[in-house]
């Protein structure tokens, strides 16, 4: 079963990408950018708990669930600070995913959006997914 539900958190992660693809030039919707980046790697790193056969924990803090796993891939230890605090802070209206310096650039949308499906694709290929069976 592990295989099955790692593909229905890439399938969710999946949904994310998309997500983003459709509101990455939107200057208007850079917090929502940084919030579906995160929400992307959160699933994804989910997805390769679960085909591990590792219990998915009831955490969102990507620093946690990446500390679970074995990732053969580079990784910055800092955007995904960056995009806990964001995703942390997106769910208050007084702060909507700001970062020190306001809100989110496009620049800083872009670089959030390269960062998620660079994991997202990274753990297609280790699972062996091909993201196009996603859309099914």
């Amino acid at each position: 079963m592990g295989k099955e539900l790692a593909v229905e958190w890439l399938k969710a992660s999946y949904s994310d990408i998309v997500l983003i693809e459709e509101i990455i030039d939107n200057d208007f919707l850079t917090h929502l950018v940084a919030f579906h980046s995160q929400q992307a790697i959160e699933k994804s790193f989910k997805a390769l708990l679960e085909n591990s056969g590792v219990r998915i924990p009831k955490v969102h803090k990507l620093q946690n669930l990446i500390s679970m796993l074995d990732i053969k891939i580079e990784i910055s230890l800092d955007t995904l600070k960056i995009l806990d605090e964001l995703y942390i802070d997106s769910r208050y209206p007084s702060a909507f995913g700001l970062l020190p310096y306001g809100k989110p650039t496009l620049k800083d949308a872009e670089t959030f959006y390269a960062f998620a499906q660079s994991i997202f694709e990274y753990v297609c290929q280790t699972l062996d997914v091909n993201n196009q069976d996603l859309r099914k």
